[in-house]
């Protein structure tokens, strides 16, 4: 069914021949192949058999980067809500401490790419979860609104945060303000920056997979960096040389960033919610991660932190 989808595809937006589709690991949505041409030509394939993992969403995502950005990501040759067509990027998920200044460089640079509002002109996804990109001059609100919260509620639904833990995070929701402190300018972020999502050769960035963009405050890509170990030392390091790390992110910020500053109150904040995020989206890595503090977050998804 899959490869009839995608030869299909590939003669319909191509006009080539489909030689074969073998699977692939990795992708949080539809099934991923990667796919030969007669030609010879290399490319991958996501397929969604029902049409409900929203892959045009990933194609506008990957398309509004290439347009709006000077981010690596695949170029995107068809997408719809079953199939989505695009370059095959060569790489691997290991990152030298050269590759990890390389992606700073590229992440800093697009986090200097603003807007007035965030949020975003249309809503995204995270993983198979929509994102809703309402555009909000209030970055404190929009996170309480449509991340914390809402990600609270559909926790709540499927089953996996009992009402204590709903009242928790709606009183953590009520703190942001202090807990946030002043936050910076909106600018545009991938989303999903975790080692899967980000492909290296030798000591460059060939791409960057999967994204989940929105615009918001930067802080938190790095503290989703942070929480899944995405990069070390050297990616800090660079990144603050380009953009500066706010102080307040850090307990402290020596120069250079060796070793790996303390983490202050605002990162920890950040690294917690995204947990429960992450939970959300990828249980099963958060659990394998750490499994005793992670264990609360996954069965319950609840942020296991002292703000709660």
């Amino acid at each position: 069914m899959s490869e009839r989808i995608i030869a299909e595809g590939v003669e319909v937006a191509l006009g080539e021949r489909l030689k074969s589709a073998r699977p692939m690991g990795g992708g949080c949505i539809g099934e991923v192949h990667k796919v030969e041409l007669e030609d010879g030509t290399p490319l991958v394939a996501k397929v969604d058999r029902e049409g409900e993992s929203h892959l045009e969403r990933e194609a506008y995502m990957l398309r509004y980067l290439r347009e709006k950005s000077d981010l690596p990501v695949p170029e995107v040759y068809y997408g719809s809500e079953r199939l989505l067509l695009m370059e095959f990027v060569e790489g691997t998920s290991r990152f030298s401490e050269e590759a990890e200044r390389h992606a700073a460089e590229f992440l800093a640079a697009l986090h200097d790419i603003t807007s007035t509002t965030y949020g975003h002109e249309r809503d995204t996804l995270i993983g198979s979860l929509n994102q809703p990109n309402p555009p909000m001059e209030s970055w404190t609100g929009f996170f309480r609104e449509h991340r914390l919260l809402y990600i609270a509620y559909f926790a709540q639904e499927a089953g996996r945060l009992p009402m204590v833990d709903r009242r928790r995070v709606e009183h953590l929701a009520e703190r942001l303000d202090d807990l946030i402190g002043k936050p910076n300018p909106p600018a545009l972020i991938h989303g999903d920056v975790w080692s899967a999502n980000v492909l290296a050769q030798g000591n460059r960035i060939t791409a960057f997979l999967d994204p989940a963009l929105y615009y918001a405050d930067p802080e938190i890509e790095l503290a989703f960096i942070s929480l899944f170990d995405s990069f070390g030392n050297a990616f800090l390091d660079r990144y603050a040389e380009i953009r500066g790390i706010d102080r307040a992110f850090f307990k402290n910020t020596p120069r250079p960033l060796q070793p790996l500053p303390a983490a202050g109150p605002r990162l920890l904040f950040w690294r917690r919610v995204s947990r429960f995020g992450a939970a959300r989206i990828r249980p099963v890595w958060v659990l394998n991660k750490n499994p005793r503090r992670a264990a609360h977050t996954v069965t319950k998804y609840g942020p296991e932190c002292e703000y709660l």
